[in-house]
């Protein structure tokens, strides 16, 4: 039974971030913060949406998303707006634009690369292996030991 208790309370550890007094009176505009507030990081917790996290400043963050929608911004220019303020690692899926681009291709191209190397060094150096061949002196010790 304690465990059920405690399996409970780590499950509904998430749905207690969002205070009630951030919750808006519009349902629909409290749909889209809360929307919002799932792709946002919270930048205490790392790898938790504000949405998900108790911290002091993803409290923050949810709350400035609900002002710039009562303010009148849409979905695109209220997450502007944060990016804007707290620069691209607030988002929990970065853009594949500009400086990002060039990490979202550096893993997929240095694995190809990679491989490219691998094969070219197997390539020769079986190549090797096999012109070098043992000498007549080496074929006759390796009779002898062979014998033994």
């Amino acid at each position: 039974m304690r465990r059920l208790i405690l399996i409970l309370c780590l499950l509904a550890g998430p749905v207690l971030a969002v205070q009630p007094d951030e919750v808006l009176d519009d349902p629909v505009l409290e749909a889209r913060a809360r929307e919002l507030s799932k792709g946002l990081r919270c930048l205490v917790c790392r790898n938790e949406s504000i949405d998900d996290s108790n911290a002091g400043l993803a409290r923050d963050l949810r709350l400035l998303v609900r002002e710039r929608l009562v303010a009148g911004d849409d979905d695109a220019a209220a997450i502007d707006f944060i990016v804007d303020r707290y620069g691209e690692y607030v988002l929990l899926k970065p853009t594949t634009t500009g400086g990002n681009l060039v990490l979202w291709v550096a893993g997929p191209v240095m694995l190809v690369l990679a491989l490219g190397l691998s094969a070219l060094y197997l390539r020769r150096r079986s190549r090797t292996e096999a012109a070098a061949g043992l000498t007549k002196a080496e074929e006759a010790r390796l009779r002898e030991i062979m014998k033994d």
